[in-house]
């Protein structure tokens, strides 16, 4: 049981890539985590609390920790720039070892075309069906899209 949701974002992979690491701006823009609490800037092994909004207007806190932050990357010999941010679940029914969970997502453009977000919960233990697995990737899907209409929004211009 692995909850995934992949889009296409017509923004350069390095803009999306910003969005993703504003984590003070997550309100603004993300319609399942509505707030993500960490120290800025994200470094590998800090913790983050992700303030996570279901479907049905339900909230819950998910205690994680940042385990990859690969910023963007260009291969030179095929020219697809990627990212990786990763995070594992830090809860106590991973302390358990009942449910155990590491999301990626991860960011890849070729040159000319648009950058492809795609995002996957990595489920392990025995109590999985209880973490809502379909519910995560409803989360997931909402994600996406959001992340999608905030990159591919033009700037606010200051009034004057």
């Amino acid at each position: 049981m692995s909850p995934s949701a992949a889009i296409d974002i017509d923004a350069p992979l390095e803009q999306v890539w910003a969005i993703m690491l504003d984590t003070d701006s997550y309100g603004e823009w993300n319609p399942f985590v509505e707030r993500a609490e960490t120290a800025q800037p994200a470094r590998v092994g800090n913790p983050i609390v992700l303030h996570v909004v279901w479907a049905d207007g339900s909230r819950t806190r998910s205690p994680e920790r940042i385990t990859a932050l690969e910023p963007p990357t260009t291969d030179p010999a095929t020219g697809t720039t990627t990212a990786l941010m990763s995070y594992v679940y830090e809860g106590l029914p991973a302390k358990l070892r009942l449910v155990r969970g590491v999301r990626h997502q991860r960011l890849t453009q070729r040159a000319g075309t648009p950058t492809t977000y795609e995002t996957v919960e990595e489920f392990r233990g025995p109590l999985v069906r209880l973490a809502g697995p379909g519910r995560v990737a409803d989360g997931f899907r909402r994600h996406a899209e959001g992340l999608k209409l905030r990159a591919e929004s033009p700037e606010p211009r200051p009034e004057g």
